[in-house]
């Protein structure tokens, strides 16, 4: 008579409302499992995120909702709140994988860190550092949901994403520095990159390989990294020819060959780039199905395709944002820390900028998965010589500045051995960890020679930045 159980009050619509979500869901999840078991078998990790996009739009879903939707005009709020919890997990759980699970996102408070004493106290030494440390995981995240949408892409696509937006940081910081007038910036932070990628990347990557697996040679596609040798030679040929015009005093136009020289050869560069392009994705395919093959292990993407696309534009978006504060005091830092803008732009630049590719080239190395390795230390520096450089010395000419590929005899000089050290070691198509030794050795040699090496055209410049520094202590200690 006086039971409970059969009241009809705001509560018991309530209960009816979650009791029939909960079997919408229930049923929705029994349509998904059977339609999966049926086609493949079983249900792995890479069609649970094809199915959560089939999901809204199966018949079963659409006629379950219009059911619910009475119930959710008669109590709005619970609704919101159901609705809530349903979107917010997906929302927490790709912020813990992008964010929270990597230990070096420690770093990322660094660069709000940098803007905040770049607008208190101004010292350009710390914004630098602050600036550079912030930027590291940025990178390193940038290249983890490029690696994310490789899922989606293929192998081939995916080695191609990753070396672009592993270039991506250098390619911001250059058009920032470009954007000052900062030219010398612009060409030493790509060579930089450039001989990072050559020698220190590919370097760890062979060493790591050949300690993991010491009792063999790792083999890799030959043919393949024939073709990127080639191509790096072009770059060199492109950059080596304005600088002996230059050292020698021969041009016909004197001021204007040299700039026109480089902007013929930009054109014709991005011109074999894109030609690249074709050959790798279209033609000659084949050549490097070798990458695709390796990836035999059962690994499945982490976050949605959508995702990767959203976090890879915040982003970029933030790394250019930290990137403008940090070409801003690259020559104050120089002053304050008594060190060459050249060793400033040409080692520790790239070094941050290349953490997302030496960490991919190194794990897959270590995975006997040579190919792609290679793919990412080697694809990236052709990516930056025939198409980053280039495409600078394009967007100079639009912006009017002076961007030629002159970057002088001593940069030149290094370039070219670089590239000569690396084809002749790449030529058998092996690797072991004595040769990756040799190249992170090499990359020593070639760090100790920018470190003593003063770039003649900021000297002018480095000396104007201390004498106005000692003209403002005197005028400080006058009053």
């Amino acid at each position: 008579m006086g039971s409970k159980s059969h009241s009809f009050g705001p509560q018991s619509h309530i209960e009816d409302h979650y009791c029939c979500r909960q079997q919408s869901t229930q049923l929705s999840l029994t349509y998904n499992e059977m339609t999966a078991f049926s086609q493949m078998g079983a249900l792995d990790e890479r069609s649970v995120l094809q199915f959560d996009d089939e999901n809204l739009s199966s018949p079963s879903v659409r006629s379950i909702d219009r059911t619910t939707d009475s119930l959710d005009a008669l109590h709005p709020k619970a609704s919101s709140q159901a609705n809530f919890t349903c979107m917010g997990n997906p929302v927490f759980r790709s912020l813990k994988i992008v964010i929270f699970s990597n230990k070096l996102n420690i770093l990322m408070p660094f660069g709000p860190l940098a803007i905040l004493i770049h607008y208190l106290t101004g010292n350009h030494g710390w914004v630098f550092f602050l600036s550079l440390v912030g930027i590291t995981p940025l990178a390193e995240r940038l290249g983890f949901a490029t690696e994310q949408l490789a899922f989606f892409t293929g192998p081939t696509v995916g080695g191609l994403l990753n070396a672009t937006f592993g270039n991506a940081t250098e390619l911001i910081i250059s058009i920032y520095a470009l954007k000052n007038g900062m030219m010398r910036i612009v060409q030493q932070s790509l060579l930089g990159s450039i001989l990072s990628n050559m020698l220190l990347v590919l370097g760890c990557a062979f060493f790591s390989g050949g300690v993991v697996f010491f009792k063999k040679e790792q083999v890799f596609n030959k043919t393949a990294a024939t073709v990127n040798s080639g191509l790096l030679l072009m770059s060199v040929m492109g950059i080596l020819f304005p600088a002996a015009l230059h050292a020698t005093h021969t041009e016909a136009h004197d001021g204007k060959s040299e700039l026109a020289l480089s902007r013929f050869s930009s054109c014709v560069m991005l011109i074999a780039y894109g030609a690249y392009l074709v050959f790798q994705l279209f033609s000659h395919k084949r050549l490097y199905e070798g990458e695709a093959g390796d990836d035999d292990d059962d690994e499945v993407p982490e976050i949605s395709k959508w995702e990767c696309i959203i976090w890879l534009a915040i982003l970029t978006a933030w790394i250019s944002v930290l990137s403008e504060y940090l070409v801003d005091a690259i020559e104050g830092a120089s002053v304050a820390w008594k060190m060459p803008i050249a060793f400033i732009s040409v080692i520790l630049l790239p070094i941050v900028g290349n953490a997302a590719e030496h960490a991919s080239a190194i794990i897959f190395a270590m995975k006997d998965k040579l190919d792609i390795s290679l793919g990412v230390a080697i694809g990236s520096s052709t990516q930056i010589a025939m198409f980053a450089i280039p495409f600078c010395v394009i967007v100079g000419w639009i912006m009017g500045r002076p961007m030629d590929l002159n970057f002088q005899v001593f940069e030149t000089a290094t370039l070219f051995i670089t590239v000569l050290v690396v084809a002749f070691l790449l030529q058998d198509g092996t690797s072991n960890y004595f040769k990756g030794l040799m190249l992170i050795l090499c990359y020593f040699i070639v760090a100790a020679s920018f470190y003593v090496h003063v770039d003649p055209s900021s000297i002018g410049k480095f000396l104007c930045k201390i004498n106005i520094m000692c003209l403002e202590h005197l005028i400080s200690f006058k009053f």
